[in-house]
């Protein structure tokens, strides 16, 4: 019956990972906010360099590029030439989607 237990056990334990990590993404998808990238517009639309101030709202919210990105009303700007170059300005990497 030791065996069986161990089972038990590893299982729970997968349970409460996953759990988890269920949160994790909620907290995260509760957080990304697009009106904090306003900053970055500038650079974003206008090819300019990006601000401090930019840069620092970019790393808050890189855990949301890809969500913002599959946005309809933010993905034309995320995935635009010059937001690539205000990401890469900033020191950071697009994620693959």
């Amino acid at each position: 019956m030791k065996g069986g237990g161990n089972k038990l056990q590893v299982l729970a334990m997968m349970v409460v990972l996953l759990v988890a990590m269920a949160g994790q993404e909620a907290a995260l998808a509760a957080s990304c906010n697009a009106g904090s990238l306003a900053p970055c517009v500038g650079a974003i639309t206008g090819g300019g360099k990006p601000t401090a101030s930019c840069c620092s709202n970019l790393r808050a919210q890189k855990g949301c590029f890809c969500q913002f990105a599959k946005n309809p009303a933010y993905g034309r700007y995320i995935n635009s030439p010059n937001a690539r170059k205000t990401v890469a300005a900033c020191g950071l990497a697009l994620p693959r989607c």
